[in-house]
């Protein structure tokens, strides 16, 4: 069995010096990243049966992956959204990204749903949620051929995609309620509120998406949606994110903390960049990997 590959000093190294400045050149960062995890992925563990380009919509990006664990039965299954600040992304961001969430997830008893969504600014706000509320649909209408549970569903996002899977599951008008209610929410490095502050290097991605009213900005903020009904939500970011992502999600848990009255799962990786938050799954760093299995076996 091959075992998967420890995150050599040489990438800690990359992360700790493009981590501190990440926020003047996110794109080249990004990549630099990226590419570093990729050459990793080449030689992990990649145990899955896996149904590629399955359309769940008529757009020709309504498309997404099915990684399942080889002879799974009623296994839960996770749909995951990548990011892109709005207006960018693929469910193949690089070589071997998203790639690696499906392989990590499959291996561990877990369905994992790789999707893409329609992108700002050819589909503003809602689009890229109704995208996700139809994923799911077809999540709960097919999965069970695939060796998953519908009846066991969580949904997970990165950055955007974070933004995208946090309104369906916490805004009942994207359907997410009764028979339909997720069981859990798995942010990771989320940007669960939508500004265009000064300080924010993708505020015009964001303004691509939301546009410029407040208000249109606050409906779709998923710290606004927070209730004491809100599914169950694990929440991961790292020590270098794009900037403001990391006070964003202190606010999601500080905003479910106050409604729930506990605190959420809160994981805050040390040493990891915004891209690395979601480049690392699959390889032996597994601290924030394990904590969202153990919220899917709690769920």
């Amino acid at each position: 069995m091959i075992t998967p590959p420890a995150v050599p000093d040489s990438v800690l190294r990359l992360m700790a010096e493009i981590g501190p400045k990440w926020g003047t050149n996110i794109t080249a960062h990004a990549r630099q990243t990226f590419d570093a995890f990729s050459a990793l992925h080449r030689n992990a563990p990649k145990e899955a049966e896996v149904a590629r380009n399955l359309a769940y919509g008529p757009h020709p990006r309504h498309v997404l992956d099915v990684y399942a664990p080889r002879s799974a039965a009623a296994a839960p299954v996770v749909v995951f959204a990548h990011g892109g600040a709005f207006v960018d992304g693929h469910k193949d961001r690089a070589e071997e990204i998203y790639s690696n969430v499906g392989w990590y997830f499959a291996r561990n008893g877990v369905v994992l749903v790789n999707t893409e969504y329609r992108l700002a600014p050819e589909f503003p706000y809602p689009a890229a949620t109704l995208d996700m509320a139809a994923a799911v649909a077809w999540v709960r209408a097919n999965i069970g051929r695939h060796g998953g549970d519908a009846r066991r569903v969580f949904v997970m996002g990165h950055s955007a995609g974070a933004c995208h899977m946090g309104l369906y599951a916490y805004d009942p008008r994207f359907g997410a309620v009764g028979e339909n209610r997720v069981r859990g929410l798995i942010v990771v490095s989320g940007r669960v509120r939508a500004e265009t502050l000064p300080d924010n290097p993708n505020a015009r991605k964001v303004e691509a998406y939301f546009g410029t009213d407040p208000a249109s900005l606050k409906v779709g903020s998923v710290v606004e949606h927070v209730s004491a009904a809100s599914v169950p939500t694990i929440i991961g970011f790292g020590e270098w994110e794009n900037p403001l992502i990391d006070v964003h999600c202190a606010e999601l848990l500080h905003r479910l903390s106050q409604a729930k009255r506990a605190t959420p799962r809160v994981v805050r990786l040390a040493g990891y960049t915004h891209s690395g938050m979601i480049a690392h799954f699959n390889t032996a760093e597994e601290r924030l990997g394990r904590e969202i299995l153990d919220f899917i076996r709690e769920n």
